[in-house]
């Protein structure tokens, strides 16, 4: 993902935050009208079916597959209570624990090109697991098996082996039989940017995909061409959503995120295009929206809902934005859904401090604090996201996760409110938690994964469970301890991790980045990141 300063000014006064075990009171707001107001800057479009033709050629990309930030240490605000969770509480009930895609996976199949960070997309279906990373995906069986691959990544959405792609993103829908995945796209002349949709319909990932493409360039935007960063993910029973945040391909012009509806029906059938709605330049609390995120919907649901942290100073807020598009429907036949926001008020955030590791001087980016994964079922919207923590036994801010549990409301077809009934916080005691992704089954248990990292752990893969009803995630597990430091001349960790409900079993697949055996990491040891995949039962 190419995170752009633009969005930010990386000063960062943080919010202080209580920690895991801690809880807040629920709150919600009254939107204004203005906020329930429906959005009318949307265009209506086609995406084109894109028919396979030549041989992609063998030649690796010299694009840097994603750009760095300027990140400073965050200070916590205000003081707070503070309880301690405990770390390392033992074994959880994992069903499945594997290696993932790799850095070396993406450069034996990108011709010796090494990338960071790995992005990852994870999706199960069928007996399958599929994992894509920048710059390469890979097919496994659930007990991780490999069935296919490694293989690079634009293999699998029609694009030669130099074009530039990032950020993929993957989800197998069950009630279609159906496996979708996203990438952004940018030409080698830095002249035109689209989303590339990969859709396959048989139920198996190893069999024939289709691809689709929707352009992005915008060239009557300001600074344009521009392109769609960190394409997100999100679907219902109508649509495919993606989110993404529109910049200048050759600058640092941000004009707001956007959101894209494509009709699910045509993508699943195979129509040469597939109707899609677009709507641009999005605003909240009269400023640009950011990352602003749709939800993987369990179930039918009467409308699309999505989640974002506000923070536009980069300095700690108490306030999120939850989003709905109604009459979803109305894509498939070129008709126009409605789409609308609010604000209510959420626990604290602000972007998280750099987070130091075993073994090494230089520390690990641990991002900032937009809004990561999101998920809508059985009522509830559920959502993450990285911030400053302060635990009982230290002062200073640390790298943890805030979540949140949100019950939207509607009313004459416009968001007309939600109310926060669980939040809280995951942090370690001696550590630092980095790039969250959780998912919830209907009963409102969870499973969060994340990086673990610290002064005495190398770059580890963990999670945290938490029960229904409960306040706060029990302790955290690692899942796979890492096996050495980050390579300290690389400056890129996440953007994000991934994780999706498995309804049958009750269980949630996970995926985040970690410090591999030396088998999986690049030829030369650096970027020598790994990913790791577990099905945690819930």
């Amino acid at each position: 993902m190419m995170r752009h300063a633009s969005r930010r000014l990386f000063a960062l006064a943080a919010a202080a935050a209580t920690v895991a075990g801690a809880t807040t009171a629920p709150a919600s707001a009254t939107p204004t009208a203005q906020q329930s107001a429906p959005y009318t800057a949307a265009v209506r479009g086609l995406a084109p079916r894109v028919h396979r033709t030549a041989v992609a050629s063998h030649v690796a990309s010299t694009r840097a597959k994603g750009a760095t930030r300027r990140v400073t240490s965050a200070r916590p605000l205000a003081d707070a209570a503070r309880v301690a969770p405990s770390n390392d509480t033992g074994p959880k009930p994992t069903l499945h624990n594997f290696n993932g895609t790799s850095s070396r996976d993406s450069e034996v199949t990108n011709f010796d090109a090494r990338f960071e960070p790995p992005d990852q997309g994870l999706c199960e279906g069928n007996g399958f697991v599929l994992e894509a990373v920048n710059s390469a995906f890979t097919i496994f069986r659930s007990d991780g098996t490999v069935v296919r691959g490694p293989f690079n990544v634009n293999d699998l959405f029609n694009e030669g082996s130099e074009e530039f792609t990032s950020d993929p993103r993957c989800y197998f829908d069950a009630s279609t039989n159906t496996w979708f995945a996203v990438i952004l796209f940018i030409n080698a002349a830095s002249t035109e940017a689209r989303i590339d949709i990969a859709v396959n319909s048989t139920g198996d990932p190893t069999s024939f995909w289709q691809q689709y493409q929707i352009d992005t360039t915008d060239g009557g935007g300001l600074g344009c061409p521009c392109f769609g960063d960190q394409p997100r993910l999100g679907i219902d029973q109508h649509n495919l959503y993606v989110g993404t945040d529109e910049f200048s391909i050759l600058g640092r012009r941000f004009n707001g995120a956007q959101v894209y509806a494509v009709a699910k029906k045509d993508l699943v059938g195979g129509a040469p295009s597939a109707h899609f709605v677009h709507f641009a330049n999005l605003k909240i609390d009269n400023a640009r929206a950011f990352g602003v995120q749709p939800a993987l919907t369990t179930g039918s649901s009467p409308a699309e809902y999505f989640l974002n942290s506000l923070d536009p100073n980069g300095t700690g807020d108490t306030r999120i934005g939850v989003w709905a598009l109604t009459g979803g429907a109305r894509v498939a036949t070129g008709g126009m859904p409605t789409l609308s926001s609010t604000i209510i008020t959420s626990e604290a955030y602000s972007p998280p401090p750099p987070s130091p590791q075993k073994g090494a001087k230089s520390s690990i980016d641990s991002g900032d604090d937009r809004m990561q994964q999101t998920q809508y079922i059985a009522g509830q919207l559920w959502g993450e996201l990285g911030t400053a923590v302060t635990t009982s036994n230290s002062g200073s801010a640390r790298a943890g996760a805030a979540w949140f549990a949100v019950e939207p409301r509607l009313a004459h077809g416009l968001i007309s409110g939600a109310i926060v009934r669980r939040q809280g916080y995951v942090a370690a005691t001696n550590d630092n938690v980095l790039y969250p992704a959780l998912q919830a089954d209907a009963s409102g248990r969870a499973a969060m994964v994340f990086t673990v990292t610290g002064p005495s752990r190398f770059p580890s893969a963990g999670f945290a469970t938490l029960s229904a009803g409960s306040a706060a995630f029990g302790g955290i597990t690692i899942a796979a301890s890492g096996t050495g430091p980050y390579d300290p001349k690389a400056g890129r960790w996440g953007d994000y991790s991934w994780a999706v409900l498995d309804a049958k079993a009750d269980a949630v697949w996970l995926a985040t980045e970690y410090i591999p055996p030396r088998a999986s990491q690049t030829s030369t040891g650096a970027r020598n990141w790994g990913t790791r995949v577990l099905e945690v039962a819930l």
